[in-house]
């Protein structure tokens, strides 16, 4: 009988691990297993390794870095319990009033950009007051921003590009640190890294553990639920805003379609790097893991010549996937 206990217990401690394991680590492991995939693939097609390059993969940190600097607060909000259906059309919304601001306007960079913040910061404020206080689900609240948001866009665009940014914030998407490591990469791992200390390291991050755990128990411990679920909604906003900054540094140009399925894309990220639709479990920092392996991903797709359409559909694969491996792990952790 004492050995078949021992059996169990080290069964159980064995499914443990493995569990920690998937939630913190395979995302890092997903993306060594594609770049093997991938460029055994390109040198088997092309007859030379188009994969396995610097050109490629610093292309491939670009795309990561905005659609990561976006996931970071999607990955906060899920943490709480919560999510934002808004982030990707707020990336365009921003973006817009910057660009026909300074293009159209003649309005100062400087000022342009203070006023895409303060539009992030009302937009996520706005959010926030409707889920935190009002009490309406995050689905309805941000699915009726995210209409607004690409409205506004389509009017204030006229659904036209709006190439030739400025100059002066040339530096944030197309610089790089000593001519080799973009800065927008530097800006998304150093973001992670302050987000990853203050997750696990302080009362804040704490916190937001508590409120994705169980907002009534947070409750009663003395938190305040409904301001910390309010101040995770404008943190994304701002978030958000500075990866639509980025994004249209980068394409030196605006459209209705930038920042089109990063929500998406964020919730993705998030759920691949380990954390949990339920709330209260996962580390930040494998978000910006999930979202390199998504990009990875389609990255490669893209050099074997599948149809973006086809991608689509392969996305969307790709999100149940992930939501089945969230729920088998969670399933897991309560055993």
């Amino acid at each position: 009988m004492s050995k078949e206990i021992s059996k169990t217990n080290s069964l159980n401690r064995i499914g443990g691990a493995l569990s920690k394991f998937s939630r913190n680590y395979m995302s890092v492991v997903g993306i060594i297993i594609l770049t093997i995939i991938f460029s055994i693939l390109s040198y088997s097609r092309h007859g030379a390794q188009y994969f396995l390059t610097w050109s490629n993969w610093r292309n491939i940190l670009l795309q990561s870095s905005t659609v990561a600097i976006v996931a970071l607060g999607q990955g906060i909000m899920l943490i709480t319990g919560n999510f934002d259906l808004s982030l990707g059309r707020m990336v365009g919304v921003t973006s817009s009033v910057g660009a026909v601001l300074m293009k159209q306007h003649g309005v100062s960079p400087l000022v342009a950009v203070i006023i895409m913040f303060a539009l992030g910061i009302l937009i996520g404020s706005f959010n926030g007051v409707m889920t935190a206080y009002v009490g309406i689900p995050a689905f309805i609240a941000t699915l009726g921003t995210q209409y607004i948001s690409y409205g506004v866009s389509k009017l204030l665009t006229q659904a036209t590009p709006i190439p030739n940014m400025p100059e002066e914030i040339a530096w944030l998407g197309r610089g790089s640190v000593f001519g080799v490591i973009p800065i927008c990469v530097v800006i998304m791992i150093a973001l992670y890294i302050i987000a990853q200390f203050v997750m696990t390291k302080t009362k804040i991050g704490r916190n937001l553990f508590a409120v994705g755990g169980s907002p009534e128990a947070a409750f009663f411990s003395g938190i305040n639920v409904k301001k910390t679920y309010f101040g995770t909604f404008v943190l994304a906003g701002i978030l958000a805003t500075l990866g639509g900054l980025i994004l249209m540094s980068r394409l030196n140009s605006v459209a209705v379609t930038n920042g089109q399925n990063y929500e998406f894309d964020a919730v993705i990220g998030s759920i691949i790097g380990g954390i949990s639709l339920a709330g209260g479990r996962g580390k930040i920092i494998g978000t910006m893991f999930g979202c390199i392996f998504l990009i990875t991903l389609f990255n490669g797709f893209s050099q074997m010549g599948i149809d973006p359409f086809v991608q689509d559909v392969l996305k969307g694969i790709v999100l149940v996937i992930a939501i089945t491996l969230d729920t088998v792990r969670s399933k897991g952790g309560r055993k």
